[in-house]
């Protein structure tokens, strides 16, 4: 007998009354930029550096010299902003390896946009009129992280010891504490309490949400800063909605000794974890040294923005061509 496995089809995943949603939801977007005077602009989907997030992976193209599909415009556009400090959006799309499944395919549609002068609250308020310009949903939710933890797990994410969240998470999610335990304490503590953010709180937001002011460990590229109660926090948001996360959203990152260290940092991690290191992008390094505009910032996934607005259930019915067709 053959072992032939059954052929790719050729046909598009998605339908065409799909396909024409997805034609309208981009021009309802450019629409809502341009009415805003913010610029569309386009930047290099292949660049000699990428982001060094230890939970991220870049997909690598060889040749003469290596270079990496972006994971999101982010790097080159503050690169612009610390040209011209004018506010600025991107639509594109991005890359990451290995993240397949009902609501990830690794090559994806990304909205991203930079406010000079904004706070984190004025971007979100903005990316609240956007998402009911689209999908009808206005009144968002404004949870900060902490709140939303400690009423799902009784603990303080800034504060709870890294026993106690191994323990909820062996307890409460069956993960046990050997498969968290990681090189440092730092990444152990970032990957418990992203582990059970998903299953114990962000699974609870089918109600529009915003979720702000991170846990320090989850800085990525935000500020960090103390909040009222004085936990050192990262100015950063998601936006969930049907327990999707759809936007994330920084009060960014201008000190460019500060970002060094957390490239630096996070390539350390990487190489504790056995992952590849890479390259710190020196060019973004010497923008923010000439000087970016205090800016916010956020990323929305287009794809999923589109899922919510169809009612799809998965990644793959709103892609013409979804990764295993491609």
């Amino acid at each position: 007998m053959s072992d032939k496995s059954e052929p790719i089809s050729w046909q598009p995943a998605a339908n065409m009354e799909m396909i024409q949603s997805r034609a309208a939801l981009l021009a309802r977007i450019r629409n809502f930029f341009a009415a805003r005077q913010v610029i569309e602009v386009e930047t290099p989907l292949l660049g000699s550096s990428s982001a060094t997030d230890p939970h991220l992976e870049s997909c690598l193209v060889s040749g003469e010299r290596d270079r990496y599909l972006q994971t999101s415009p982010e790097f080159a556009m503050k690169r612009m902003l610390a040209a011209d400090a004018t506010a600025i959006y991107q639509i594109c799309k991005a890359f990451r390896a290995g993240e397949s499944g009902k609501r990830h395919n690794i090559e994806f549609t990304i909205l991203e946009w930079y406010r000079p002068g904004f706070d984190l609250a004025q971007l979100m308020d903005e990316v609240e009129e956007l998402v009911e310009l689209c999908i009808g949903q206005g009144g968002i939710s404004r949870v900060a992280y902490a709140t939303a933890f400690h009423e799902k797990t009784g603990l303080n994410p800034h504060t709870a010891e890294l026993d106690a969240l191994l323990d909820l998470a062996e307890a409460e999610i069956g993960v046990a504490r050997e498969v968290l335990v990681t090189a440092t304490d730092l990444v152990t503590r970032s990957t418990c309490l992203d582990l059970i953010a998903s299953h114990l709180v962000e699974a609870e937001l089918s109600a529009p949400t915003f979720l702000y002011d991170y846990p320090a460990c989850q800085c990525a590229l935000a500020r960090i800063v103390d909040d009222s109660q004085g936990h050192r926090v990262a100015r950063r948001f998601e936006l969930f909605v049907n327990s999707m996360e759809l936007a994330n959203g920084y009060l960014e990152l201008v000190d460019a000794a500060e970002l060094r260290h957390r490239f630096e940092s996070d390539n350390r991690q990487r190489q504790l974890l056995g992952t590849r290191t890479v390259p710190v992008d020196e060019q973004l390094l010497d923008a923010m040294a000439h000087g970016l505009p205090d800016c916010a910032g956020v990323a929305v996934g287009v794809d999923r923005l589109l899922m919510v607005m169809s009612g799809s259930t998965t990644i793959q019915e709103v892609l013409a061509f979804p990764s295993e067709r491609a």
